[in-house]
């Protein structure tokens, strides 16, 4: 369900960031300095795991780094292919599941990445736990991964939450989207709207549903990197628009 999600997003993608290019920029300097505060200028070879649309793998190539990126959405990889082509940029996009990411990538990474909340599409610690021993067996010696998340634990969860998203100016009026978070439990669903308003009467509305998250919580991804055999989780709350665990395999 949340491949077909995505598939139906991905043409309205770059409309959840006010804006995109500079979004691109911008997360690219600070995982930029994350990585290079961690694992050091050595650090250039950097799998995306879960790339969407190449929010942060074109920006890492941009700054000189090595990237292959993967994602579970075809469609998002399609788009991510043009906005590389589109900069000039050759790196590859491959298909692949977390959970099977050491199956789709032949290379050995210094880095592998997840950001954009990407882990809590995995529906159980099991899941979780198999996406980070798959980046573990990725990555070199002194490599490690980067997660970025949501933190449940601060955050007002139950019942239905609308969580509003942008509003874009356009020729005709203006796009605005928003989500509405449906909760079971520990888990919830989501539709994210897409609402076309060009001052008539009436407005053109789509609504894509199909996406789930796991409210999993920052200590528990922390100990489930650590018992995929990652020596030290380095946490980082202030450096980037979500918080971040970065798994070192050397202590």
């Amino acid at each position: 369900m949340i491949e077909a999600y995505y598939d139906k997003l991905a043409p309205y993608y770059r409309c959840l960031f006010p804006d995109w290019e500079a979004s691109v920029a911008r997360q690219a300097r600070a995982l930029d300095e994350l990585i290079q505060a961690t694992f050091g200028p050595q650090a250039r070879h950097i799998l995306d795991a879960a790339c969407g649309i190449g929010t942060q793998s074109i920006g890492l190539a941009e700054l000189g780094y090595q990237v292959v990126a993967s994602d579970i959405s075809t469609a998002a990889l399609k788009l991510a292919r043009q906005e590389a082509a589109r900069r000039s940029l050759s790196l590859p996009f491959i298909q692949a599941d977390m959970r099977l990411l050491h199956q789709a990538h032949a290379g050995t990474f210094d880095v592998v990445i997840a950001c954009d909340n990407a882990i809590p599409h995995l529906l159980s610690d099991a899941d979780i736990l198999q996406a980070f021993q798959q980046f573990y067996a990725c990555t070199t010696p002194d490599g490690g991964c980067l997660i970025s998340v949501r933190d449940y634990a601060n955050m007002e969860l139950g019942g239905r939450r609308m969580y509003p998203r942008t509003v874009h100016q356009t020729p005709e009026g203006r796009t605005i989207l928003f989500d509405l978070w449906e909760f079971d439990g520990e888990f919830y669903d989501f539709t994210t709207y897409i609402v076309d308003d060009q001052g008539a009467a009436g407005t053109q509305t789509q609504a894509i549903h199909g996406g789930r998250y796991y409210c999993v919580t920052i200590p528990t991804l922390e100990r489930l990197l650590l018992e995929a055999g990652f020596a030290r989780v380095v946490i980082e709350r202030e450096k980037f628009y979500q918080p971040v665990l970065i798994g070192c395999k050397r202590a």
